[in-house]
C-alpha cells in the first residue's frame, strides 16, 4: 500500500513571523479579571500564541454599566442561558492565570463622557497600537485617538448588559436567515464607527447559543484581520451601519417565545424521528444536462432514495465511456455512511456496490485523476485528519495513498490545479464548544495527491461565514474562470442552498471570490435544502433534503 503522511499543527498555531515588521502591541479591556469568559480566555489565549503580537496589558473596566431591561427579558434571557448556554470550561494553552501572564491595569474614573479611561502616564508606558474590547463601555473618545490603530470590538460585545445579552434574539424572533458577525473599530476625534470585517451566520434555536457560537467565531474573525493588519500596517474599513442595541421591549421578548417555541417543536419532532429510525435528513438526487455554468435544477429528474439507501454528496466521473457517480450511501436508521458507486444510466443509478467502508462516517467522496491514476478524497473528519484513497481496480477496490493534517477535524476537501500549482481548500472546525465545519474555508497550496507539503494561505480562514464558507462539491475551471461550489446553511437548516462562487483572485496572499448565483430549494416541491453540486461530460447531479 502506497501511502504517506504529513502531520500538520493546528490552524491558529501556524502563523510564523516571515517579515521584520515590530509585533502589534495590544492590550484587552473587559469587565473583570477573574471568571473571563470560555470566548475572552480564547482570544487571549491566541494573542499569545501568534509572534506578531505583544499582549501587553489586560484593561479592567471598574464599573462596567449596566443597560436597563425589562423583567420579563431578564428572566427569559437568564432561562435560556442555563438552558442552552452551558460551555465546557476553556483551558488556555499559554497560560494559567493571565494575571501572572501580562500586566494588570484597573481603568481610573474619567470625568470625559462618564468613561472610565486610563492613566495618560500608563498610556504612554504601554505605548499601545489598539485595544480590543469584550464589554459594551469602551474608553474615552480623547484616549482612542491616541491608540495608532483605535479600539476594536465585535458587535457581539454590544448587546449585553450584566448577565443578559441578546445577540441573535430579534433573529430568532423573526426567523431571520442569518444573524451578522461584524468586527469594528473606533478611531477617535468624534469619528463615526468603521466596520472592519463581517461575517453571516445561520442562527440556533436559542439566542443565548447564538451569542455564544458568534462569541467563538468573533475570536477567529478579529485574530483574520490583526493578521493582516500585524502584515500590512494598514486599517482598512467601511463606514458601520448604525444599528440599535438596545436590550429588548416585552412585545419583542413574546415573539421571541413564540419563535422559540417553533424552533423547539421542529427539533423536538427531528428527535422523534431519529429515535424511530426515520432520520429527519432524508435526501434525493436530481440529475439533469448542463454545465455549473447554465444548469437549470427545476429541468432535472429526481434519482429518489429507498429506506436503504439514501444517497448525498454526489460526484460524477466519467470513465471508459461510462458516466458513474459516487456517493455518501446510507440505511434509515445508521448512524455512519459508507462510499457506494453506481453507473448513471437512463435516468437512473445502478448500483456497483461498495467504494470505501470505514469504522466511521464517509461522506463527500471527490474523485478525481492526475498522473494516469484515479484518487479518491473523502472526508474522514471523525478520524481527525485527511485521506486520499487511489484506485487499485475501477470503481471498487481502493487502497489508502495517503493522510495529512493529523490531529484535525476536516470536512468537504477539495484538490485543484491552479495557474501550475495544486491547492487544497478545506472546512476546519478548530473549536471549542461548537465543532462546526460551515463556517471557515482554508486554502493550502499543496504538492497534489501526495500531500507532503502544504503551505498554509497567509489569510487563512480565507472565507468566514455559514452562508457562504462551505464547500459543495469540487472547483470547476471553464473558459477561464474558478468556480466553487458553496453551501447557503441559513433559518436554522443545515445545507439550506447552494450557492455558485466565482473565484476572481487566489495568490499565497490574496482569495477573493464573489457569490454569483444562489440555488434554493424551491425548484421541486417538498424540499427544505439542497447542499451539494457536481457536472461531468454535461451533465449535472445535486442533492436536495426532502421535508420528511
Amino acid at each position: 500500500m502506497g501511502n504517506s503522511s504529513h502531520n500538520y499543527v493546528q490552524p491558529f498555531s501556524e502563523w510564523i513571523r516571515t517579515d521584520d515588521n515590530p509585533r502589534l502591541r495590544i492590550a484587552v479591556l473587559v469587565g473583570r479579571d477573574k471568571g473571563l469568559e470560555c470566548w475572552e480566555l480564547q482570544l487571549l489565549d491566541r494573542l499569545l500564541a501568534d509572534p506578531r503580537f505583544e499582549l501587553v496589558a489586560l484593561l479592567v473596566h471598574p464599573r462596567a454599566r449596566a443597560k436597563p431591561t425589562t423583567a420579563l427579558f431578564g428572566v427569559v434571557a437568564g432561562l435560556d442561558r442555563r438552558l442552552f448556554a452551558r460551555l465546557p470550561p476553556y483551558s488556555p494553552t499559554y497560560f494559567t492565570d493571565i494575571r501572572e501572564r501580562v500586566e494588570r491595569v484597573r481603568l481610573t474614573d474619567s470625568k470625559a463622557g462618564g468613561r472610565a479611561d486610563l492613566p495618560r502616564g500608563v498610556l504612554e508606558r504601554l505605548r499601545l497600537d489598539l485595544v480590543l474590547r469584550t464589554i459594551p463601555e469602551g474608553l474615552p473618545d480623547e484616549t482612542v485617538a491616541a491608540l495608532p490603530f483605535g479600539e476594536w470590538a465585535p458587535n457581539v460585545a454590544d448587546f449585553q448588559s450584566g448577565r443578559a445579552e441578546w445577540c441573535g434574539f430579534s433573529e430568532v424572533a423573526s426567523n431571520a436567515a442569518t444573524v451578522n458577525l461584524s468586527i469594528y473599530a473606533r478611531r477617535g476625534q468624534n469619528r463615526a464607527a468603521e466596520e472592519i470585517d463581517s461575517a453571516s451566520f445561520n442562527p440556533k434555536f436559542s439566542a443565548a447559543r447564538s451569542a455564544a457560537f458568534l462569541k467563538e467565531k468573533s475570536v477567529f474573525l478579529i485574530m483574520r484581520e490583526l493578521r493582516r493588519l500585524a502584515d500590512t500596517r494598514r486599517l482598512d474599513a467601511k463606514p458601520k451601519t448604525a444599528a440599535s442595541t438596545s436590550p429588548p421591549r416585552n412585545a419583542e421578548v413574546g415573539r421571541y417565545i413564540a419563535g422559540f417555541a417553533r424552533a423547539a417543536a421542529r427539533r423536538l419532532r427531528k428527535e422523534i424521528l431519529k429515535k424511530a429510525g426515520w432520520d429527519a435528513a432524508v435526501w434525493t438526487l436530481y440529475a439533469g444536462e448542463g454545465t455549473i455554468e447554465d444548469f437549470e435544477p427545476g429541468e432535472s429528474t429526481e434519482l429518489p432514495p429507498a429506506r436503504n439507501s439514501i444517497k448525498a454528496d454526489p460526484f460524477l466521473f466519467h470513465h471508459n465511456g461510462q458516466c458513474y457517480v459516487f456517493y455518501e450511501n446510507y440505511a434509515l436508521g445508521d448512524t455512519k455512511a459508507h462510499i457506494a458507486v453506481g453507473k448513471l444510466k437512463h435516468g437512473s443509478i445502478v448500483p456497483l456496490g461498495e467504494a470505501i467502508r470505514s469504522d466511521v462516517h464517509l461522506s463527500f467522496p471527490f474523485v478525481f485523476r492526475s498522473g494516469g491514476e484515479i484518487y479518491l478524497m473523502p472526508e474522514t473528519h471523525q478520524h481527525r485528519r485527511i485521506e486520499i484513497w487511489r484506485c487499485v481496480k475501477f470503481p471498487l477496490e481502493w487502497e489508502l495513498h495517503a493522510t495529512a493534517m493529523e490531529g484535525c477535524s476536516a470536512a468537504d476537501s477539495t484538490l485543484f490545479r491552479h495557474r501550475n500549482k495544486w491547492w487544497l481548500l478545506t472546512n476546519l472546525s478548530d473549536h471549542h464548544a461548537f465543532e462546526d465545519h460551515c463556517s471557515e474555508l482554508y486554502a493550502f497550496e499543496v504538492d497534489g495527491p501526495s500531500l507532503s507539503r502544504i503551505e498554509p494561505h497567509r489569510r487563512n480562514p480565507v472565507v468566514i461565514g455559514s452562508n457562504v464558507a462551505r464547500n459543495a462539491g469540487r472547483v470547476f475551471f471553464r473558459h477561464g474562470r474558478l468556480f466553487r461550489p458553496s453551501q447557503n446553511n441559513a433559518y436554522g437548516i443545515y445545507g439550506y442552498g447552494l450557492n455558485i462562487m466565482e473565484i476572481e483572485e487566489l495568490t499565497r496572499e490574496t482569495y477573493r471570490e464573489r457569490c454569483i448565483r444562489t440555488i434554493r430549494p424551491d425548484f421541486k416541491p417538498g424540499l427544505i435544502g439542497c447542499h451539494h453540486f457536481d457536472a461531468s461530460g454535461g451533465r449535472y447531479i445535486l442533492d436536495a433534503r426532502l421535508n420528511s
